[in-house]
């Protein structure tokens, strides 16, 4: 994977605010390239210094193998929640997932600039790797 994409997924992951969550699909089609398997590809291994509890997959449920460490996250932040997880606090079992239609990010127009300054900016990388030097395109 090509690190000019690694860093702009990176980039739009840190834009999600406390409380606020996206799915791998979601942060793919804000770049306006690669797909959800990309970006979970990226946040498996690159996302740890990044809010990696806010990239969700699309069912809403947090990154397997770091639920118990997502949700007290997604507590403290106050990302509104959906089923049994009062009950995975005390016992470690019961289905929750975070509730991705009331959490889903909602960017501002200035956070839309941003956006796209990052996609914009990950388009001309890519397209100067793909460019040979005589100009030719590959």
């Amino acid at each position: 994977m090509r690190i000019e994409y690694v860093q702009a997924v990176l980039a739009i992951v840190r834009l999600v605010p406390p409380g606020s969550a996206v799915s791998y699909g979601d942060v793919a089609e804000l770049l306006g390239s690669g797909g959800p398997r990309q970006v979970g590809s990226v946040m498996s291994r690159h996302g740890g210094a990044v809010p990696w509890w806010r990239v969700l997959k699309a069912s809403g449920h947090a990154p397997e193998g770091h639920e118990a460490k997502a949700l007290l996250l997604y507590l403290d932040e106050g990302t509104p929640l959906a089923g049994a997880y009062e009950s995975f606090l005390r016992t470690g079992e019961g289905r929750w997932r975070v509730d991705l239609a009331a959490a889903r990010w909602a960017p501002k127009d200035s956070e839309f600039d941003r956006i796209d300054a990052i996609a914009d900016q990950l388009e001309r990388r890519l397209h100067r790797l793909s460019v040979p030097d005589d100009g030719m395109a590959l």
